[in-house]
C-alpha cells in the first residue's frame, strides 16, 4: 500500500458532536492509505472516535491526551 496524504483536522473548541462531524467530513474526501489527525478539546470526542472506528473498520493508529487537547490519528483503510 502506498503512502497516503496526511490530513489535519483542528476541532479544538468545538462542542460535541462537532469534532466527530469534522472527522466525517475529512473522511469523505480521504482515500485508503490517508492518515487523518484530529485535534479536539471536547472530552466526548474520545468515546465518539472509538465508536466511529469500531463502526467503520478504519484503523486507530493513536489516541492520546495532551495538556490542551485530545489527538486521534486514524489511518483510512475501509473506503470502498
Amino acid at each position: 500500500m502506498s503512502q497516503g496524504n496526511r490530513i489535519t483536522v483542528d476541532a479544538r473548541g468545538i462542542a460535541c458532536p462537532g469534532p466527530i462531524t469534522e472527522l466525517i467530513k475529512a473522511y469523505r474526501n480521504a482515500k485508503n492509505g490517508d492518515v487523518i489527525e484530529v485535534w479536539a478539546t471536547d472530552p466526548g470526542f474520545e468515546p465518539d472516535v472509538k465508536a466511529w472506528i469500531s463502526r467503520t473498520g478504519n484503523q486507530l493508529v493513536e489516541l492520546r491526551k495532551e495538556q490542551d487537547k485530545i489527538i486521534a490519528v486514524i489511518k483510512v483503510t475501509a473506503k470502498r
